[in-house]
């Protein structure tokens, strides 16, 4: 075992001769600091069908959530520890701490990752939310910046966020993503792009799985930018920014293996519904893209005709705004699998 690899604890998966379950620690030699990159060096390589625990840190700094009220004794061990000894070298150029980069053996551009979200627990018992002068979509209307922190009740899985107002939890991530194609070089984590990355999707709760194109060899998935709620469009920037530990399971798909199980453009499934999404500065041209997307996957994995499916996302589908402060603007297209009477 690999000197980065030390900390990382295998079990045997219950019931299974083949698959493993790995837990992936937080530590300085295992996060992506504001990056995907198809060069970067996996921390981690499992087998398709594998679970592995991810552990992730919110993004912020200790001296940032000090300077909010936090006390010292509160913030992670492993947040100062990534914080003093990752060199300013492997960061950015974006801000998210990201767990990874995991290898998925065998994986090559042109297959698809399936990642089953299978359960997501929160880290810390406190959130923050924060906006600035030059970030969110009103930076004219609010040119300060205000940093608040939330304490989170696990039990009732609310966050106080204002005096007698409480925000009901739905823990997901906000950036699970695949390193993108070469040519993008160390890609800024902050833009959701067709690699997935920073989607800000409030969809990605357990029970949901992620598809993902694969653009490198081994796929190489990161995750981290952990939400404990959110609202659509993410409106100052932030969510109820946390930590969290996602148990996800990762089943490769090979080219060809069927329009069910790939996906060109990152898509998403709920027990209820499909999801298509739609990345671009322009949200307009964002739209554009999630609905094109939907009508793609209905012609190509329900075999509809392109009319017949267009009909369909005007008449059944919603088109929502998954975040408007990424640089690349989020749209999602959600369409409920109720209305297909067969299978």
């Amino acid at each position: 075992m690999g000197w980065k690899l030390a900390t990382i604890m295998l079990f045997a998966a219950a019931g299974t001769a083949e698959a493993k379950q790995y837990e992936l620690p937080v530590t300085p030699t295992t996060v992506a600091w504001g990056h995907y990159d198809a060069s970067a060096a996996p921390v981690l390589t499992v087998q398709s069908g594998d679970t592995v625990v991810v552990h992730t840190l919110l993004t912020n700094s200790p001296k940032g959530l000090e300077g909010a009220g936090l006390p010292a004794d509160q913030v992670e061990p492993s947040l100062r520890a990534v914080f003093d000894a990752v060199p300013a070298s492997a960061r950015g150029p974006g801000g998210h701490i990201l767990t990874g980069p995991i290898a998925i053996a065998g994986a090559q551009p042109g297959d698809t990752l399936e990642i089953r979200i299978l359960k997501i627990d929160l880290a810390i018992p406190y959130a923050y939310n924060a906006f600035g002068p030059t970030t969110g979509f009103l930076p004219d209307d609010f040119p300060y910046r205000r940093i608040k922190i939330v304490p989170l009740d696990r039990r009732r899985m609310t966050g106080s966020v204002a005096p007698g107002v409480e925000v009901p939890l739905h823990p997901f991530f906000g950036s699970i993503g695949v390193a993108p194609p070469a040519p993008f070089g160390r890609y800024d984590s902050t833009a959701p792009a067709i690699h997935g990355g920073n989607m800000d999707n409030r969809l990605l709760v357990a029970g949901t799985t992620l598809f993902l194109p694969v653009h490198a060899p081994g796929a190489l998935l990161e995750v981290g930018d952990g939400h404990a709620a959110q609202g659509n469009g993410e409106v100052d920037i932030t969510a109820l920014e946390t930590s969290l530990v996602g148990t996800f399971e990762l089943v490769l798909h090979k080219k060809g293996a069927g329009a069910a199980a790939e996906a060109a453009y990152p898509r998403a499934e709920t027990p209820d519904a499909f999801v298509a999404m739609g990345y671009d500065e322009d949200l307009s041209n964002a739209a554009r893209k999630a609905v094109r997307n939907m009508i793609g996957f209905l012609v190509a994995a329900k075999g509809m005709s392109r009319d017949d499916a267009y009909m369909l996302v005007s008449t059944a589908g919603d088109v929502e705004v998954t975040e408007l402060v990424d640089r690349n603007k989020g749209v999602h297209v959600v369409l409920p699998k109720r209305v297909f009477t067969r299978r």
